[in-house]
């Protein structure tokens, strides 16, 4: 799989340069940004914070439905409590799935430890529980997927609990690309991750370049 240099800005993409790898559209912050979570500093933010639950994608309803049993212990009572009031999975105002919340707060599939949430689906997951991990979304995140057209984009969200990890991922200089390196592969494939890594050696050797 090869990549493509180019500047790319229709009215419904937010984002330029990007580099193209198949059908998907690279934000060049994946590869310039540094990021690598802090639970000890944000103890876990994003699954308590916000005004919804995680975005779910076509699949991700039936796995939460196959795994729930198995999840179940990992949760909390009020986490366990949600799913039993909601179902496993919500429709939101604009017709996206997403997982419930805890009285309007935290995810219903959280746990918390020393004082961290956790995700228990994760929890489960690595305890070799499930094969099913988490939501592609939470996986995925700092990166947000968008339709466009026939193309699928990939763009680095910010959100400030997530200060640490940009401090972190700095300190230690790891590029967003190479800490989302399992869950890139996992919605991408092998071969993409490959022409990424291609991708960021190339922008490094010449940098400021872009093809139209």
């Amino acid at each position: 799989m090869f990549f493509n240099r180019r500047s790319y800005s229709p009215s419904s993409c937010n984002f330029t340069p990007v580099i193209q790898i198949g059908k998907y559209l690279v934000s060049d912050e994946l590869l310039s940004e540094r990021f690598a979570c802090d639970l000890g500093a944000c103890h876990g933010a994003c699954c308590v914070m916000g005004d919804d639950g995680a975005i779910l994608s076509d699949e991700d309803p039936g796995f939460l439905e196959d795994v729930y049993d198995e999840v179940a212990p990992y949760m909390t009572e009020e986490g366990r409590q949600s799913i039993a009031e909601q179902g496993h999975y919500v429709l939101n105002d604009e017709g996206q799935l997403r997982t419930p919340l805890i009285k309007g707060a935290a995810c219903a599939y959280v746990q918390y430890r020393d004082g961290v949430a956790l995700c228990a689906i994760e929890l489960a997951w690595l305890e070799g529980k499930i094969a099913y991990r988490k939501p592609v979304s939470c996986h995925l995140y700092p990166v947000r997927t968008k339709a466009i057209g026939e193309f699928e984009a990939l763009n680095y969200e910010r959100w400030e609990i997530c200060a640490p990890a940009c401090d972190r991922g700095e300190r230690e200089g790891i590029p967003v690309y190479r800490f989302l390196k399992d869950a890139l592969i996992r919605h991408c494939g092998e071969d993409f991750y490959e022409a990424l890594e291609a991708a960021a050696v190339y922008t490094k050797n010449h940098p400021g370049e872009s093809e139209a």
